[in-house]
């Protein structure tokens, strides 16, 4: 078995964690220390890259991830069309979540709401 690789964290360096908490502690890390937060940025490549503010351009334009991103983008783009002047507020419409209710969902709410014997000792 390899023994696991270790990141620093961004926002204090004597942090060594396993690449499988990384995540986990850059948040825990962020609230613990919000004036260093502040000045740092996270890349939008990947959100394990938190890098000073300053230099969050330079990062991006090298940045190992960014190549899956753009590829990504250029494969399926995503094609979006701005609202027209011609429309009106008032034509638009609203969507309205519904609750969405799995099979298993509706047999177990109605064992819930079915209303059930208690049962006594010498019943």
């Amino acid at each position: 078995m390899e023994p696991e690789a270790f990141e620093i964290c961004p926002y204090d360096p004597h942090h060594r964690i396993p690449l499988s908490r990384f995540q986990y502690h850059l948040a825990s890390c962020r609230r613990k220390n919000p004036k260093k937060a502040k000045k740092m940025a996270t890349c939008k490549y990947n959100a394990c890259h938190v890098v000073p503010i300053k230099n969050l351009e330079e990062h991006e334009a090298v940045c190992v991830n960014r190549s899956a991103v753009e590829e990504e983008d250029t494969e399926n783009p995503l094609k979006v069309s701005p609202p027209s002047s011609e429309q009106n507020d008032d034509t638009q419409q609203t969507f309205f979540p519904q609750k969405v209710v799995c099979e298993n969902d509706t047999k177990e709410s109605a064992r819930e709401t079915s209303p059930q014997k208690i049962l006594r000792p010498g019943q």
